[in-house]
């Protein structure tokens, strides 16, 4: 299938589980231990059914918001993924350009394989920086200084990742030896990357596994992939952190990883201007509720002094309408345009983003909404029992 064919989100995974390793594909496809949560984020939604009104004139239709005080076409933003240089060599620089050939906002994660300057240099559109304090803060402030000289406009603070998750599937499939160092130890893995050959031309030809150049070691230099685990546990966030962050950034700030509403008050109290209600897409605890179950909670708690986002099992248009329903100004996607990210570089992230901006107006024409600010709870209602999900999802979205 050709990326032009692909009609949905799904479309695009089956593609790039076909162009990558599995080691890789599991990698971005994956959650942690059993992948409850990373199941619960699709409940979640499909729980929930739209209420439309019909015999309304709904002829232009207006997609705009405003997220930190930049007008945006569409209300998703891109999550930041990390690792996506494996997915694709262009990685994050071809997301970025996704991102702003859209006229929306891409977040760059710390854990990405382009130098922070090259990926803000291929956007046309704003790009935000988020923040891991892996390599400790020395190297944070690095990065910190970095982003704000190279122009990046708000500052992204992951707090939900103390250690990381037990991702099952990534040890079963081996990417801690993917990424290792020991070519000896990739040998077992070798059978399923020969038969993705255009994959390992490109993954050899980018210089295979690359170091990650925006967390520079004082004394060492870019950290490498294998190190981050580690590097997690004894690099915690914690809220007595925040003071020195805001010493150092004077931008707008952001806190992703929200799923209480206790912590949501103490990220406006630190200074965020907004928060993003996620569970890590499923990737850290698995058991955590779905971010939409939370989000109404969360979006009372902060009572409007901050903007809240969501992220987690965002796959259809219809979901970024019900997630704005019940309380967010725009959603983060990740794997939904890394999937096309894999499939077929920049334009396979901006072929995700298509999908779902179409996706968008068209819920809204069905719903009789003419506008995204004009969507409200009342176009929402529990699903009835024969729409409710049947716990037979053979693909968790994020």
């Amino acid at each position: 299938m050709a990326l032009t064919r692909a009609v949905s989100i799904e479309d695009l995974r089956r593609l790039a589980r076909r162009r990558l390793p599995r080691v890789v594909f599991d990698y971005l496809d994956g959650g942690a231990e059993g992948e409850t949560t990373l199941r619960a984020n699709t409940a979640a939604f499909e729980r929930l059914a739209l209420q439309p009104r019909y015999a309304v004139p709904v002829r232009d239709i207006d997609l705009r918001v405003r997220v930190l005080d930049t007008e945006l076409p569409f209300p998703a933003l891109l999550a930041p993924v990390g690792y996506s240089r494996l997915m694709h060599p262009g990685g994050e620089v071809a997301a970025a350009r996704a991102a702003g050939e859209a006229g929306t906002i891409y977040i760059l994660s710390t854990i990405s394989g382009h130098p922070l300057e090259a990926v803000r240099a291929a956007s046309r559109g704003p790009v935000w920086y988020q923040l891991y304090l892996v390599g400790g803060r020395a190297a944070a402030e690095g990065a910190i200084q970095r982003a704000r000289a190279a122009g990046y406009s708000a500052l992204v603070v992951t707090i939900d990742t103390p250690v990381a998750g037990m991702r099952e599937r990534d040890y079963h499939n081996g990417t801690r030896e993917l990424l290792g160092s020991s070519m000896l130890a990739k040998l077992p893995f070798l059978g399923q990357m020969l038969v993705r050959p255009r994959w390992l031309a490109r993954f050899l030809l980018d210089g295979g596994v690359p170091r990650l150049p925006n967390v520079m070691v004082p004394g060492e230099g870019p950290m490498r992939l294998m190190d981050v685990n580690a590097a997690l546990a004894t690099t915690a966030l914690t809220w007595d952190d925040f003071r020195w962050i805001r010493e150092l950034w004077n931008g707008p700030l952001v806190v992703k990883g929200i799923l209480h509403p206790d912590d949501a008050r103490r990220a406006v109290d630190a200074g965020a201007g907004a928060v993003v209600v996620s569970n890590h897409g499923g990737r850290q605890l698995d058991g955590a509720p779905a971010t939409l179950d939370v989000l109404p909670g969360i979006a009372a708690a902060v009572r409007g002094q901050a903007e809240v986002l969501m992220d987690g099992g965002i796959r259809r248009g219809a979901d970024i309408v019900k997630a704005i329903c019940l309380g967010a100004r725009a959603v983060l996607v990740g794997r939904a345009y890394a999937y096309g990210l894999a499939a077929g570089g920049t334009a396979g992230a901006a072929r995700a983003l298509e999908i779902l901006r179409t996706d968008v107006d068209r819920t809204l024409r069905l719903l009789g909404c003419s506008a995204i600010a004009d969507l409200q709870p009342a176009y929402v209602r529990p699903a009835p029992d024969g729409l409710a999900p049947t716990g037979h999802n053979p693909s968790p979205r994020r």
